[in-house]
């Protein structure tokens, strides 16, 4: 591999440059799962009426399609830059394919719930849960399927920088990756503490039904006092002053 021809974005150099049948593969169930992400608000509006009721659906509708976009963009950032394709990184990806495709559903529940909060009631609710039980049950399957997400990405970059020495990764790469490794264990935090919180709050009424979802706003401090820290670390590698 002659890295000095490879193409670089960002300060890493992208090792996989051509998509690959899995990653083709990965691509079209994201793709799959948001199709489904549409299809489950209804079918095509044939008065104002219903295309104003559609409308309405479209906060939850771009809430869902972010976290989605969010986890296959970081299976695509990791296939350009280590063209890796081994047992594990098939198993890894096959895995994330399973989560999309399940998470979907409590991806659209809680999304829908979460836009009817933060819209005062504009934003239709699907979440229609009758029990505390069902209303700790959802928020636990969205924030562990949100965790499984983060750490399967977390482990195809672990994978990624034990393979370091065959990638030829240099300093500055060395700490790209542990940057990405940490911005996943902080996603997976998060989430993890959310299903906590969904199953510990002795009451689960008025503002204690917000706070496992307002939990995700934690993310908003810490990811990027993360990136800022780990890009210093990235300067001060491209400089060449600190060894991979």
């Amino acid at each position: 591999m002659d890295l000095d021809t490879l193409p670089m974005r960002h300060g890493f150099r992208l090792r996989g440059q051509d998509p690959t049948r899995l990653e083709t593969f990965v691509d079209a169930a994201f793709a799959f799962a948001v199709t489904l992400l549409v299809v489950s608000f209804g079918a095509m509006p044939d008065t104002f009426a219903e295309l104003y009721e559609a409308l309405r659906r479209l906060p939850a509708f771009l809430g869902g399609f972010a976290v989605l976009a969010l986890f296959w963009h970081g299976h695509y950032v990791f296939s350009r830059r280590y063209g890796l394709e081994d047992g594990t990184v098939m198993l890894l990806s096959m895995a994330l394919v399973a989560t999309a495709l399940f998470y979907v559903f409590p991806l659209r529940m809680v999304m829908s719930a979460a836009m009817h909060f933060f819209t005062g009631g504009w934003a239709p609710r699907e979440l229609d849960v009758s029990t505390v039980g069902e209303f700790r049950a959802v928020f636990v399957l969205y924030g562990v399927g949100f965790a499984v997400f983060a750490l399967i990405n977390a482990a195809l970059y672990a994978h990624a920088l034990r393979h370091r020495g065959a990638l030829r990764l240099d300093a500055a790469e060395v700490v790209m990756t542990r940057s990405v490794i940490g911005t996943q264990a902080i996603l997976a935090a998060c989430a993890l503490l959310s299903a906590g919180i969904a199953l510990l709050l002795p009451r689960m009424d008025g503002w204690a039904q917000a706070l496992p979802g307002l939990t995700y706003m934690l993310l908003a401090v810490l990811l990027p006092w993360h990136e800022i820290r780990m890009q210093r670390r990235a300067d001060a590698a491209l400089a060449g002053r600190i060894p991979a």
